[in-house]
């Protein structure tokens, strides 16, 4: 009697559960590492977020001594009516539209310049982070000594050339004016550093070969340096715009908000009704629309990039 052959197809071995956990596919490994990261943002930014948007919508005063009360769209509906909030938005918007693109051509310069084949580099750079490492209100004090009427270093300037003096801080268009150029003094650092990192990436060759074309400087900067620098000043744009939108230190250092409400920005609005007022529903719509105007430029200058990448 023979015996039956033996059965050549060996039957898989299931793995232990153990080893099953830790066999897991990509995007299972992706959610278990990103897991951390999602939870921290949620309670440092989504968290955060959502109380805003909650308190906004209650009559929270702290100096009333009453209980918070649900007032549903209130707060934005005084809001619409309050001309300090007006006042407020549009000096941030002008403080917006005037420092950005200053910034911009400021930084531009001064990438170009850093970029330049100096033997010792590292001073002419080192000079770059100065500006953008000062703090925001040490800068502000700064300036605010500088544009002294009685004794700032413009005046003397001013004086030194025989040009007469002025009251900087007691007119509002020279206020703001002085406020937006220390303003673009500050920014325009970080708008270099950036700018400076997108020309490094730049190949030489492109230049070599329009050396050998017969391209002028000018020609090369517009053909080849700038379209090739349009993602790093996209960059470098969302960053500034959002921070000028934000802006609070420099005009609080400088002239406090005045004359008037003349230089007063949204961010100092919304420090003054929560911090000083203690009026937190108002201050918190504030915030949220302070919010909405961030978000709202940073998905415009999103949306341009992607196009603009998309048609290329």
């Amino acid at each position: 009697m023979t015996s039956p052959l033996p059965n050549t197809a060996v039957s898989e071995r299931r793995p232990p559960v153990w080893q099953r956990y830790l066999d897991m596919s990509d995007r299972a490994l992706a959610v278990l590492l990103l897991s951390p990261t999602a939870l921290l943002l949620a309670l440092i930014i989504v968290y955060p977020v959502l109380r805003l948007a909650y308190t906004s919508l209650m009559n929270l005063s702290l100096t009333s001594g009453l209980p918070a009360e649900f007032v549903g769209f209130d707060n934005f509906r005084l809001m619409w009516s309050d001309p300090v909030f007006w006042d407020t938005t549009w000096n941030t918007l002008l403080i917006t539209v005037v420092t950005v693109p200053g910034a911009l051509v400021a930084g531009l310069i001064l990438a170009l310049l850093a970029n330049l084949p100096f033997r010792t580099k590292w001073p002419v750079r080192l000079s770059l982070l100065i500006p953008w490492a000062l703090p925001l209100s040490f800068a502000g004090l700064i300036f605010a000594w500088f544009f002294n009427s009685d004794y700032g270093v413009v005046n003397d300037v001013l004086n030194r050339v025989g040009l007469p003096g002025v009251i900087w801080f007691n007119s509002p268009g020279w206020a703001m004016a002085a406020i937006c150029f220390a303003i673009i003094w500050k920014s325009s650092s970080f708008m270099a550093l950036i700018i400076l990192a997108g020309l490094q990436t730049i190949p030489r060759s492109l230049y070599e070969a329009a050396d050998v074309d017969g391209a002028g400087r000018i020609r090369q900067f517009f053909e080849i340096t700038l379209p090739l620098l349009k993602p790093s000043i996209m960059v470098g744009l969302i960053f500034r715009t959002i921070t000028a939108l934000q802006t609070f230190d420099i005009p609080y250092m400088m002239t406090g908000g005045g004359p008037g409400t003349s230089t007063q920005t949204l961010a100092m609005y919304i420090h003054q009704n929560t911090v000083s007022f203690l009026d937190l529903g108002y201050g918190s719509a504030l915030a949220m629309v302070m919010f909405a105007l961030s978000m709202g430029v940073t998905a415009i200058y999103l949306k341009v990039s992607q196009g603009k990448g998309e048609s290329r």
